[in-house]
């Protein structure tokens, strides 16, 4: 950077502009007087924005700016954000705030930092008058978007339940996903869906920051994703984004010092019905964003997916495989990482063992040097891990459940919880059956309810 700054030292973070031309994004930040740092988000094959979507685009496009500084405003986390259009009106600042505070929870607490009373967006001075406040909030109307889904696809189990459960109601959608995965490609292409990658460009200067001592950490990337995917359905036109984030995920990872840290925040039912919301006043009244599988569990969602063998020899969970393993990975599951102790664990009772081996290429739960990892799923002398992994209390219900089948029983850790975890536990909260119930939460558009009898 020719105008050398030292991160953790500034005092204002600035969203300077945001423009779209052929298929780009360009999203500009800057920190005080700093360079430019100019993130690209580019959209293949797009077309023209029809002149009816023209403004609903610029919305879409202005959240996704303000969003996506999240990615950089972390880098020093100053005391002072400033927006260069002027003020927000009160739901997009709310908004804002709400996922900067939440979303950076986790990133705050192992760097020892307190965002509370420190994240605040500008917005429009309460004595600002009547009609100018309503012209700040717009109040929009339907865009008559076709009726088609773009379902993220993030290589795991997750996403390729919610891909059938749309196909099994004859709906149409596209496979969609953000970089250059291609364990992510060859899941989508599995799929026999259409399919649209988008790619996600970090500004350079970003990487100079870090070098230069800038904060570092976890963000919610999947918020990230949802706006660029607000900003696809507008250009493709497409009437609804179906996440795959299950109920689990609204669960917090750890409270500190009063505080919730939810490593899963932006795949939270909160940040759903923030963004969801945000969309049906600020973009079109008919773009639709949610989770199809809201209303389930890791472990009912692990059923679901057991029945779907023509994904076994494609799909992974495993974030170090994504990380370390390259663009065609030898191994999809390192069998070390959190993702990998859970999943292993949430299959085990709905696959025959054999195929479950088979997947993995061994037996996690036989090897003692795993104990510590599945005793953070378990939450036992630990708390939960930070990734995207379910609930202690329904890991407990899975693991129950294997202590109490013959093929399991003389498995290292399965012994080893019949022995001593087992009997610091109160037997009747280990079902597994209570965690197969669907739950009521959920705002899945009408169009696609019919899919979530599929599911369960």
């Amino acid at each position: 950077m020719s105008n050398t700054i030292q991160p953790r030292l500034t005092q204002v973070f600035r969203f300077v502009r945001c423009n779209y031309t052929d298929g780009v994004a360009e999203l500009v930040y800057v920190f005080d007087d700093g360079d430019e740092l100019i993130e690209r988000i580019r959209f293949p094959n797009a077309p023209a924005v029809p002149v009816a979507r023209v403004a609903a685009f610029d919305a879409a496009l202005k959240l996704l700016h303000l969003i996506a500084g999240i990615s950089y405003y972390k880098a020093g986390v100053p005391p002072q954000i400033e927006v260069a259009d002027g003020p927000l009106d009160d739901a997009t600042a709310e908004l804002l705030d709400a996922l900067y505070l939440h979303g950076l929870a986790e990133f705050a607490y192992r760097n020892g930092l307190d965002l509370r009373g420190r994240i605040a967006f500008p917005r429009h001075d309460a004595e600002t008058t009547t009609s100018s406040r309503d012209a700040a909030a717009p109040a929009v109307g339907m865009l008559n978007l076709r009726k088609r889904t773009l379902v993220p696809i993030g290589g795991g189990k997750d996403s390729l339940v919610a891909v059938e459960a749309i196909k099994a109601i004859g709906g149409e959608a596209t496979a969609v996903w953000v970089g250059n995965s291609a364990l992510i490609a060859a899941c989508a292409e599995r799929t026999g869906l259409p399919m649209l990658n988008i790619q996600r460009e970090l500004a350079p200067g970003l990487f100079e920051l870090n070098r230069l001592g800038a904060w570092n950490g976890h963000i919610p990337v999947t918020a990230v994703n949802s706006a660029i995917l607000a900003v696809a359905a507008v250009l493709y036109g497409y009437d609804s984004i179906a996440f795959a984030n299950e109920r689990s995920a609204s669960a917090a990872t750890l409270e500190y010092d009063g505080q919730q840290v939810n490593h899963q925040w932006s795949k939270s039912y909160a940040f759903e019905q923030l963004l969801g919301n945000w969309l049906h006043t600020h973009v079109a009244s008919d773009l639709d964003y949610c989770s199809l599988l809201r209303p389930y569990s890791e472990l009912s969602i692990t059923r679901a997916f057991a029945k779907l063998t023509s994904y076994f020899d494609v799909f992974s969970s495993c974030n170090r495989n994504f990380r370390l393993l390259g663009p065609k990975p030898a191994d999809r599951w390192c069998g070390q990482c959190p993702k990998c102790h859970f999943v292993f664990l949430a299959l085990a009772p709905f696959l025959p063992k054999p195929r479950l081996l088979s997947i993995f290429g061994r037996n996690l739960l036989d090897d003692e040097s795993q104990a510590a990892g599945f005793d953070a799923l378990l939450e036992y002398q630990d708390h939960k891990p930070f990734e995207c992994v379910g609930e202690g209390a329904e890991a407990r219900a899975a693991m129950y459940a294997l202590s109490q089948r013959p093929e399991w029983q003389e498995d290292a850790l399965v012994t080893r919880f019949r022995s001593e975890i087992l009997p610091q536990l109160d037997a009747s909260l280990l079902a597994l059956e209570p965690w197969l119930e669907p739950s009521p939460e959920q705002r899945v558009p009408v169009r696609l309810q019919p899919a979530l009898k599929t599911i369960g």
